[in-house]
């Protein structure tokens, strides 16, 4: 069963939606330059029906120790997802304000942007995410895509997720094409830039459970 993480999660409507869908992890950013950026004590509050159910992900970009110490005490978070320019030796800092580890992401628009695995192998998993366009402010909720068929016949010393571009009409050729196991989404079911919209939501995940 391919695993699913819905990501950008800012109202309690997409956590239900997430939830009853049997999501694997909800994503909450903490960037405020996102349109799905949330406040710590905002993302804890919506994290509560998901304990238990679900893993909670806080995705930061180049985020200092006070910004992860606050996310630590509003939501407890099960990963920590590195979205920036962080350097390798960054990974073991980060890991105490998670409870399980820490998920790097990767910016892909060639082969060649794999090599960066290597460098990253004390994350505990890697997300592979399309490399943003230029002149965008975001590095991932783009809605971009990279070719997934860069990804076949690859293996990694972690495991890992694809992000980027994905929506529920286009899952089963990104699964087909990538041989991923586990995937991200965000732009693809929102129905305005940080609005999740529960039916896309819903129609994602039941793509992935029949994919």
């Amino acid at each position: 069963m391919v695993e699913t993480k819905i990501c950008g999660l800012s109202e309690p409507a997409g956590i239900a939606a997430a939830l009853a869908g049997e999501a694997r992890y909800l994503g909450f950013v903490f960037f405020p330059k996102s349109p799905r950026h949330v406040a710590p004590e905002r993302a804890g509050a919506l994290a509560v029906p998901a304990r238990g159910r679900a893993d909670t992900v806080a995705v930061t970009v180049d985020a200092d120790d006070a910004l992860l110490a606050a996310i630590q005490t509003a939501l407890a978070p099960d990963w920590i997802q590195l979205h920036g320019d962080e350097p390798p030796a960054r990974i073991a800092a980060v890991r105490r304000f998670a409870r399980k580890g820490v998920i790097k992401a990767l910016p892909i628009a060639r082969a060649a942007d794999f090599a960066e695995a290597d460098r990253f192998a004390a994350a505990d998993m890697l997300l592979f995410d399309a490399k943003a366009p230029p002149g965008a402010r975001l590095p991932g909720g783009n809605g971009a895509a990279f070719d997934w068929r860069l990804l076949q016949g690859r293996r990694f010393a972690r495991p890992w997720l694809l992000s980027g571009g994905l929506t529920a009409e286009n899952l089963p050729e990104a699964l087909r094409e990538s041989g991923a196991g586990a995937v991200d989404v965000s732009s693809g079911v929102e129905s305005a830039p940080g609005v999740k919209d529960p039916l896309r939501i819903t129609a994602f995940l039941d793509a992935a459970r029949t994919a």
